[in-house]
């Protein structure tokens, strides 16, 4: 842990002074969707772009800075995050419609940009209802889902590099490929806008409900963190655990869900520890039955986690 002692000074009182809010040791488990993790050395909400660049321009080069989203694909360690984690919320949700473009803020919900664009009845974003993360997100990693991905549909980005410098990448700037973006590692994205096409809002209604209803009958709705690996090029990675005989696995309170073997499920009070442990059996029995070695598409940040026990079948 990383409490103040009466010893050493708190990261905090280093820190410059921003018009947001500054918040010491903030528990960072419970606003993960896994509900599970260590604490943020200091957890920083800015009030604005201006906000976030001006403290960053301020901010001394050796203090580490990570982005927290929605904290749906996002597993923290159990020794917590050192340095400043940034969460943009407020100002940073807003969506608005300009024509058949939507601009939304990085804090925006996925769903909430799809059915914004529903409401306004343009089509083209239905698949965004299928991501359980946020534009910002979505834009670093170029998120997809059913049949859809952010690449086609950005036409450009905002961001915010560590110095504080402001950024405006359009979409071939940012060298998308699945589930990736060339974007630089310090960039914070700020806002996107997406192109749509004017549509029948009947249409777009249904398509959303069927995405729901898809997700619904195929995940686990508990405490879950997402698709836990990339698709390898060709195959799917659920079917590649599935044929490991990973469904259902259990490492201490952490199991792979039996709905969809490509999630992992936090059972109760499972260590964030216990979950990247059983992430990385899954990879070496998959690796040992197909000679694929499955990629991480969940984040892990933080301190490293201890080993934990046995998995069970």
């Amino acid at each position: 842990m990383m409490a103040l002692t009466a010893n050493r000074p708190h990261l905090i009182d280093r820190l410059p002074r921003p018009r947001g809010r500054l918040v010491a040791d903030a528990p960072l488990g419970p606003q993960t969707w896994f509900k599970a993790g260590g604490p943020a050395e200091v957890l920083f909400r800015p009030t604005d772009r201006d906000d976030l660049a001006g403290f960053l321009q301020a901010l001394d080069a050796d203090i580490p800075v990570t982005v927290l989203g929605v904290g749906s694909n996002l597993l923290v360690r159990d020794g917590g995050v050192k340095g400043v984690v940034i969460r943009l919320v407020r100002e940073f949700t807003r969506i608005a419609v300009d024509g058949t473009e939507v601009v939304a803020g990085a804090g925006a919900l996925d769903l909430n940009v799809a059915l914004t664009a529903r409401d306004h009845a343009l089509a083209g974003l239905e698949f965004l209802s299928g991501i359980p993360g946020t534009i910002g997100g979505a834009v670093a990693m170029n998120a997809g889902a059913y049949d859809g991905e952010l690449a086609p549909v950005l036409i450009s980005a905002e961001a915010v590099d560590r110095r504080g410098f402001i950024h405006h990448p359009n979409a071939a700037a940012l060298g998308m490929t699945y589930r990736h973006s060339s974007a630089p590692t310090d960039w914070i994205f700020t806002s996107a806008r997406l192109g749509a096409t004017p549509g029948d809002q009947l249409a777009i209604a249904r398509r959303i409900a069927e995405i729901d209803t898809a997700r619904l009958d195929s995940q686990p709705r508990s405490r879950t963190g997402g698709s836990t690996f990339v698709n390898p090029p060709g195959r799917k990675a659920w079917e590649l655990i599935d044929q490991a005989g990973c469904r259902g696995l259990r490492m201490g309170q952490a199991k792979v869900s039996e709905k969809h073997c490509n999630f992992l499920i936090n059972l109760g009070d499972a260590s964030a520890a216990d979950l990247e442990a059983l992430g990385e059996e899954v990879r070496r029995r998959v690796l040992d039955h197909s000679g694929i070695q499955l990629e991480w598409e969940i984040r892990r940040i933080g301190v490293p986690a201890s080993v934990s026990t046995g998995a069970q079948a």
